[in-house]
């Protein structure tokens, strides 16, 4: 399995894990050779990398961080209950949000028990999925960060479930901004800007007067566009002056935002988005919980071709729990030679720097590519 940019792509490559829609239904299963058409499909639809079988690397493997049976429920209750929300009148909006928060409350539960029940590295680019509705994705998305970030601050289980609560509806409000301004592909006017803006507002009004919902959860939606410094929105508050969850959702949200496929723009790969956060790290986002949330994630998914500081090259085989920016390397070429395969653990290998991470498939030839 590798990692390819959808540039790069040849007619004839194998998919090495399938394309879903955010309903959970195939669109382009494994084991499928890619024809042209199908590759330029995937670039209209925006998709930034695929999983391409090779020969050297085929018992790579990357593995789901949820169950597809989680993941779907999830994304279909929140969708259920957002679209309500959208198409109701304002006068039905707590009692339809009210409606559903025991179903919230219950993917939270699951979600935990999935999370704390496995030991692995939080990815979500094990999946590679197509979106009608970025949203709901993106909601149950940062609900994922969130807890996992929850839990390595070791936060209680009440907080937690707070927390994932909050996550899951820190966007609501965006199903009160009219629908031209929130599905528009460019870049917003200022006034359009502005409109959006109001989300984070609309949210909290919406949730605090829900009285089956905490209201911590309720500020989840207020303050995860805070920041640190006061630059953020819609109150502009600072650092001493923002919830802890709101905090988290700002890291949350951030990464998730860059890291996802977008219309008007190709999403960043994990490390990419990490060095978004450290960028900002201090004055805008809490260092604590960016370090926690580093602690948490896959830094560099299996099957990512890099390339070590001593000009080896080769591709990611497997994580180090506790050690997410020191994976085990496959090692395919030296000095821009093929040879035979061996590994590298970077946990061992102290002196070894990742310096490069590279999409391309320069090294997909031949028979590797119709596997």
């Amino acid at each position: 399995m590798r990692l390819v940019s959808t540039k790069y792509l040849k007619p004839g490559m194998i998919l090495d894990k399938a394309v879903f829609n955010e309903k959970g239904n195939i669109l382009i299963n494994q084991g499928i050779p890619l024809t042209s058409g199908m590759i330029r499909r995937l670039q209209e639809l925006g998709i930034t990398f695929l999983y391409i079988a090779d020969r050297r690397t085929k018992d790579i493997k990357s593995k789901n961080t949820v169950s597809d049976k989680i993941h779907n429920k999830s994304i279909k209750s929140i969708e259920n209950t957002f679209k309500q929300i959208k198409s109701g009148k304002p006068i039905e909006h707590a009692y339809i949000l009210e409606k559903s928060t025991k179903e919230f409350k219950g993917v939270i539960h699951s979600v935990l028990s999935e999370l704390k029940g496995s030991k692995e590295l939080l990815s979500l680019l094990s999946e590679v999925m197509i979106y009608d509705h970025y949203i709901f994705s993106h909601s149950f998305n940062v609900t994922l960060y969130s807890l996992k970030i929850g839990m390595e601050l070791k936060l209680k289980e009440k907080q937690l479930e707070a927390l994932g609560l909050g996550a899951l509806l820190h966007d609501v409000g965006k199903m009160m901004i009219p629908a031209d301004i929130l599905s528009k592909p460019g870049r917003l006017t200022e006034d359009e800007f502005q409109e959006m803006k109001k989300h984070s507002f609309y949210g909290y009004e919406l949730i605090k007067n829900i009285p089956t919902i905490s209201l911590t959860a309720a500020h989840c939606a207020l303050l995860h566009h805070e920041r640190l410094d006061g630059s953020g929105y819609p109150r502009g508050v600072k650092g001493p002056d923002i919830h802890l969850f709101g905090k988290i959702l700002a890291v949350a949200d951030v990464f998730d935002a860059v890291t996802s496929n977008r219309s008007y723009r190709p999403a960043m790969l994990p490390h990419e988005g990490l060095e978004i956060l450290y960028a900002g790290a201090g004055k805008l986002f809490d260092v604590e919980i960016i370090n926690a949330f580093r602690r948490a994630i896959v830094v560099y998914p299996e099957g990512l071709t890099v390339t070590l500081h001593d000009g080896r090259t080769g591709v990611v085989a497997r994580q180090n729990t506790g050690y997410c920016d020191r994976p085990v390397i496959r090692i395919l070429e030296e000095e821009n030679v093929i040879v035979d395969s061996y590994e590298v653990d970077l946990t061992k290998e102290l002196d070894l720097m990742i310096v490069k991470c590279s999409l391309v498939s320069d090294q997909l030839t031949g028979d590797e590519e119709k596997i």
